[in-house]
This record gives C-alpha cells, sequence and structure tokens, in this order.
C-alpha cells in the first residue's frame, strides 16, 4: 500500500585533515551482521527491491564510485539497492549497505548524478557517521504514535523497525551532511565523472521541494518518516558548485547522459499500482480492489503493508489480510499488537455495523500517553470469508472515532472495471521536434494540474526555460494498462 520527498544531504567546503588522509578502512563485523539480518525485511517494507538491467546498472555506478572511497574491499563490502518506492530517497545503513529510490532517479538527468547520490551515502559509511550520531538515536526513541504504528505491523518486521527507528533518528548533523556531499564530490572526480553532477542534483532536490511543499494540500501525499534523515539546505547546491569550481574540473569528466536516460526510459513515477495509487484524498488498490478517501486537509503516505493517514486531529493506519476468525477476535488481536502483547488497558466489546454493504466492528478505548489521553480506536471490515482489513485511529482523548467518520464510512469494494481503468505513470524520454516548446511538451505530462512546473521539475529547468530541436526531454506519461 504506498509517496514524498528528500534525499540526500549537503555538502562542506572541506574535509577534515584526518578523514582525507584515513587509510582503508574495515567495517565493524557487528554493523555487517546487522545489515545483513535486516536488509530483507528492510527492502520488503520499503517497497522491494527492482531487479533486471536498471538494478544492475544501479549496482555498477555504485562500484565504480565505491571502488575509490577508502572502504576496505569495497566489492564485497559495498551492497547497492535500487528501491520501488515513490520517495525521493537514498539513505545507507553503517553496515555497507546503500539504498536509492526509483522515483530519485527519475529526478536526474545523468549517470553522474547518480554517482553522486550513491558516493555521497558511501561517504557516511566510509565517515562512520551513523556511529557518531548513534547517542542521539538512543535518546530519541519513537514516540507513542510511532510505537502503536510500529507495533501494529506486526512481529514479522520488528528487525525492520528497529532498522527504521535508527533511521528517523540518525539525522545527521550540518557539519556531516556537508562532509558527505564533500566525500561524494571527491569519488565523482577519482571516478572520473563531472562534478558538476553535485550540483545539478542538488539543484532538481531544490527545485522538487519546492514544487512538493506547493503541491501536498492538493495531492494529500506526505513524506514517510523514514524519508527524513536528510533534511535539505538551501545553500547545499551553492556549497557543491563552489567545490566542484575549485577542482577546475567542472564541466569535464564522465556524463553518460544518453545510457542514464535509456536506463530509466519506462520507469514507474509516483506509485506502483501493485502497492495501491493516491489520487487526491483517494486510495486505490486495483489488485485488492479497495478504495477509500481521507477527510479534508489529511496527508497519505503509503508503505509495503500499510497506508498511514495523518492530521490537525489526528492519526491512523490501513491494513490487513487474511484472517481466519471472527472481527472481535481479530480486533482483540489488533489491540494486543497495539499494546505490544500487554492486556493493560480495558477494551470494550465491540460495536457491529454494515458499512457499504459489508459487516463490520468498531471500539475505542482510552490510552494514557504522555502528552496526555488518546483514544485508540479500531474498525474492522468483513472483506470476504478469508480477508479483514481494518483502520487504526489515534484521536485526542474524547474525540473517539469522529474525525475519521467520513472515512470509516467511504470505505468500498471498487469494480473490476475501475480497478483496470489504473494506469502506472512512468517515464518517457523524448526528443524535441521542430515545433515543440516547454509549453507544448509540458501539456502532455500525465497530470491534471502543474503541468508545466512538474515538467520544469523533471528536466530540471528555471522558469524561462527553451528547448531546442534534437535535444532529449523526460516525460511523465501514462503506461499501459496492467493484466
Amino acid at each position: 500500500m504506498r509517496k514524498g520527498v528528500l534525499l540526500v544531504a549537503a555538502a562542506a567546503l572541506a574535509v577534515t585533515p584526518a578523514l582525507a588522509q584515513r587509510a582503508e578502512r574495515y567495517l565493524n563485523p557487528q554493523d555487517v551482521a546487522e545489515a545483513q539480518r535486516t536488509h530483507a525485511v528492510m527492502v520488503q517494507e520499503l517497497g522491494g527491491a527492482e531487479t533486471g538491467p536498471r538494478a544492475a546498472y544501479v549496482e555498477s555506478v555504485g562500484r565504480r564510485v565505491g571502488r575509490v572511497s577508502g572502504v576496505a574491499n569495497p566489492g564485497q563490502a559495498l551492497h547497492f539497492t535500487l528501491l520501488n518506492s515513490p520517495v525521493e530517497n537514498a539513505f545507507s545503513v553503517p553496515g555497507g549497505y546503500v539504498y536509492v529510490t526509483r522515483q530519485l532517479m527519475t529526478l536526474m538527468d545523468d549517470e553522474s548524478q547518480l554517482a553522486f547520490a550513491l558516493g555521497h551515502e558511501v561517504g557516511h559509511v566510509a565517515a562512520n557517521h551513523a556511529h557518531i550520531r548513534e547517542a542521539y538515536a538512543r535518546r530519541n526513541p519513537l514516540g507513542v504514535f510511532g510505537q502503536i504504528f510500529g507495533r501494529i505491523l506486526g512481529p514479522g518486521l520488528s528487525n525492520v523497525l528497529s532498522s527504521r527507528s535508527r533511521l528517523d533518528a540518525l539525522s545527521f548533523s550540518r557539519d556531516q551532511e556537508y562532509q558527505a556531499d564533500t566525500l561524494g564530490l571527491r569519488y565523482l572526480i577519482a571516478s572520473g565523472y563531472d562534478p558538476a553532477g553535485a550540483a545539478r542534483l542538488l539543484s532538481a532536490l531544490s527545485l522538487e521541494t519546492a514544487l512538493e511543499a506547493r503541491l501536498q494540500g492538493k495531492t494529500n501525499r506526505q513524506t514517510p518518516e523514514w524519508a527524513r534523515t536528510h533534511p535539505l539546505s538551501e545553500n547545499r547546491m551553492q556549497r557543491a558548485l563552489a567545490e566542484a569550481r575549485a577542482t577546475g574540473k567542472l564541466g569535464t569528466g564522465i556524463r553518460n547522459r544518453e545510457t542514464f536516460l535509456n536506463e530509466i526510459e519506462g520507469l514507474f513515477v509516483d506509485d506502483d499500482p501493485a502497492q495501491g495509487v493516491i489520487d487526491g484524498p483517494t486510495f486505490t488498490h486495483p489488485d485488492l480492489r479497495i478504495q477509500f478517501s481521507v477527510p479534508p486537509g489529511y496527508l497519505m503516505s503509503n508503505g509495503a503493508t500499510a497506508v498511514t493517514i495523518s492530521g490537525s486531529a489526528g492519526k491512523a493506519q490501513f491494513s490487513g489480510g487474511r484472517f481466519s476468525g471472527t472481527l472481535e477476535n481479530y480486533i482483540l488481536r489488533v489491540f494486543q499488537s497495539l499494546m505490544g502483547g500487554q492486556n493493560q488497558v480495558p477494551i470494550p466489546p465491540p460495536q457491529r455495523v454494515t458499512i457499504n454493504g459489508m459487516s463490520a466492528a468498531l471500539t475505542s478505548a482510552r490510552v494514557n500517553a504522555g502528552s496526555g489521553p488518546i483514544d485508540v480506536s479500531v474498525v474492522a471490515y468483513q472483506w470476504d470469508a478469508q480477508r479483514i482489513y481494518h483502520f487504526v485511529m489515534l484521536t485526542p482523548g474524547g474525540s473517539g472515532v469522529g474525525p475519521f467518520a467520513q472515512m470509516i464510512n467511504s470505505l468500498r469494494k471498487v469494480t473490476p472495471e475501475e480497478a483496470a481503468a489504473i494506469r502506472p505513470r512512468v517515464i518517457h524520454v523524448v526528443t524535441v521536434g521542430p515545433g515543440d516548446t516547454v509549453q507544448s511538451l509540458a501539456s502532455r505530462m500525465a497530470y491534471r494540474d502543474y503541468k508545466l512546473d512538474r515538467f520544469l521539475v523533471l528536466n530540471g529547468l528555471g522558469p524561462n526555460a527553451t528547448v531546442a530541436p534534437g535535444q532529449k526531454v523526460k516525460l511523465v506519461v501514462y503506461g499501459p494498462r496492467r493484466g
């Protein structure tokens, strides 16, 4: 079930002398073991890993920058994964695993930008930034909402919850982010890439962040917590550009633009319909034939196993699946999972109702949190004989399900025809023709609004940009119907 914004992180004008002269760094065996243990479940929770030629291409670029990183045995120590996620992000864990999302790749224009994103994350690993900030992570555990939503994902995801909470807490310091950008830039040059790729990617991210801020209330999308480990600073691009100029190599080196554009042709943009699609206030999962709408002003974040909803009056999460038993037993099990298996809170008997022809049950319990009492409510729907889906809702004490009543009553089964009509958005690279303009090309974007703004950001173009015949640009178009 599953968009957002952000990435990589900042840029420094100089690396400390100690780091600049550091010998090969061997990764901590405990970090490596932990990364190996959590990798598969983390990948599953964050959208799954892409496979095939595109994933192999990302890995090859990562290995190219990894060879010059100073990490010992980089071919065995560093691992690069392309995530099927609609969030613009890249991150790494101390054990040498580096992740980049397909959505971030849509913002890139050439291979040097991909190399910088991966190099920045390798820089965090090489500089051991995570352990330097680990004390902060221990002091900043998940809040009560995060704990509840964490537990509801189930024991099968306990490994990834630990890793994700560490990612959420390990917001690197500004100096660490600048240092990682500087290292990424150094790796670009040592690998033969054009160092301008750093500034170009950071500029694209800055433009995208500004556009997302304008669109967020209109698209009802929210950046998930795991994507917020790298706050974007306004001066990142200028710092990276100054550093690149100082090398004397700005504008020289490998870009491999043609190769890169060929690799991203057909790449999913925004949601993968197999995980569900957010369209304004409505979430639809065509394969499961599920649809519901959130209240005005609420935002959604779609994950691989659940959709999280947040607004001024509360938070909620939608998930579920196969279950043999009654709705009452299902709700009791949800509460037990929420409370970590401890029956510390009395659960009122669920009330049976009918919603859009489906049998449903709901109940609310009062929980005393650090910030005051909250109402934890669960409504479960008997989807069919084998499946039950549910909402968990957290609202201020005394509110009950009130803020989410509209959402609760909106859940319905879509028809096969409605499900078949949902098509993915994909990247399509086109060659500018003699009569094409920025405006005419933007009109082909597969969106209902902000077509020109989206086209300019997608291609890293300024507001007064023009295009010339023979130039290649990216469009977002609708892909073929599924199935």
